[in-house]
């Protein structure tokens, strides 16, 4: 993997770059369509290729090791083979999930014991299981294996996780360099900085991950239920230390507005549920600010659903008629929001980068703030 910077804001830290892999370029900074079990919910492909033009989708290790299972890949060649999806993936490594069942998992040294949410079978995770499972479905960047604090851990906890975390990262690149890629290109392992919310912690797991001289790094155990302005804060500690000439990953967020004053504060490449989420329950993200289609207003609105028309994938469609869709209860009404709101996270970075590259980002990203900050 290949990662150069090709232009600088001057007020703030934002960057735009492009990252070169074996199924493709990706301009930064960049927003990933997450495809957790190999398919972006009420997403086609052809729609992720053509309307989106999403560069890069993500996996996850968790859910794909439990369905349709490590054979299935191997059998039908990776992960890309098996959707047939021809650009870039990258695939997270399970710790979130791992974080998310709480309730049924049990940590140690050696890894993480956890019930399958499925059938409540029993399963262990290493570093090495993880870092060999993620050879296996084939991404071109995966994730090392990490635990995912909560937000609200006190200290002490904290700094257990994170000793955990980083005996763990050293585990998974002794895996990764002592195996080849399965499928013939070539694969990129990106450590991830934890340490919750306490700024020490935060620049010890930077420091460490700095060290490795990976291909490129993240920033994990954030929009976990901090107040937003720790987590910014969070990032610029981390981004003060992590290598400027290396990609920048702040995993699972956010909002637009997450997105702009993170690219502010030096990060390259982001994912998060949320447009597709918020989308399937009729919330649509627009240059104007957020909708609720839902809601009565809009049965007799027969204006497209973002006027200037350049985030809406298409302005056929009304925003009366994608109302009536959402209360029919219409499963093209979760198709067309998904889309739309992918559509429209895409065109915000690339506005983001069309505006570092230009020169008037600072200027530009305040006034998009105000207006993604309104409720239609």
């Amino acid at each position: 993997m290949k990662f150069e910077i090709q232009h600088t804001d001057a007020q703030t830290q934002a960057r735009a770059g492009r990252i070169v892999t074996d199924h493709g370029t990706i301009d930064t900074p960049v927003f990933m369509p997450v495809g957790t079990q190999g398919a972006v919910k009420a997403v086609h492909h052809s729609e992720l290729q053509n309307d989106i033009d999403a560069p890069i989708i993500l996996g996850n290790t968790y859910h794909l090791y439990l369905r349709p299972g490590e054979e299935i890949l191997a059998r039908a060649g990776g992960l890309h083979r098996f959707i047939g999806w021809p650009r870039a993936i990258l695939t997270d490594s399970g710790g979130y999930q791992v974080f998310s069942l709480a309730a049924n998992r049990r940590l140690s040294d050696g890894g993480a014991e956890f019930r399958s949410h499925i059938d409540g079978s029993r399963h262990f995770f290493s570093p090495e299981r993880v870092t060999d499972i993620q050879r296996t479905v084939g991404a071109d960047i995966v994730m090392a294996f990490d635990e995912c604090c909560p937000g609200n851990a006190d200290y002490a906890y904290a700094k257990k996780s994170l000793d955990l975390t980083m005996k763990w990262l050293d585990r998974c690149i002794r895996r990764f360099d002592e195996t080849p890629p399965r499928y013939g290109y070539a694969q990129s392992l990106f450590p991830i900085v934890q340490g919750c919310v306490y700024g020490d912690l935060r620049t010890r797991a930077a420091e460490h991950v700095a060290a490795k001289e990976a291909d490129g790094n993240a920033i994990g155990g954030l929009a976990v239920g901090e107040p937003t302005e720790v987590m910014y804060e969070m990032i610029e500690v981390v981004n003060g230390i992590l290598p400027k000439d290396r990609p920048r990953y702040l995993m699972g967020v956010g909002t637009p507005v997450n997105l702009l004053e993170s690219i502010a504060r030096g990060v390259d490449m982001f994912d998060c549920i949320m447009p597709t989420r918020n989308g399937r329950n009729g919330q649509l993200f627009t240059r104007l600010g957020t909708m609720n289609m839902r809601n009565r207003k809009w049965a007799d609105d027969f204006s497209p659903v973002d006027p200037d028309g350049h985030a809406c994938v298409d302005t056929a469609y009304s925003r009366a008629y994608l109302h009536h869709l959402f209360k029919a209860g219409e499963i093209l009404a979760l198709q067309i929001a998904s889309v739309h709101n992918l559509a429209f996270y895409r065109w915000l970075t690339g506005q983001a980068r069309a505006h570092i590259a230009a020169g008037d980002f600072a200027r530009w990203k305040r006034e998009t703030v105000n207006r993604l900050n309104n409720r239609l």
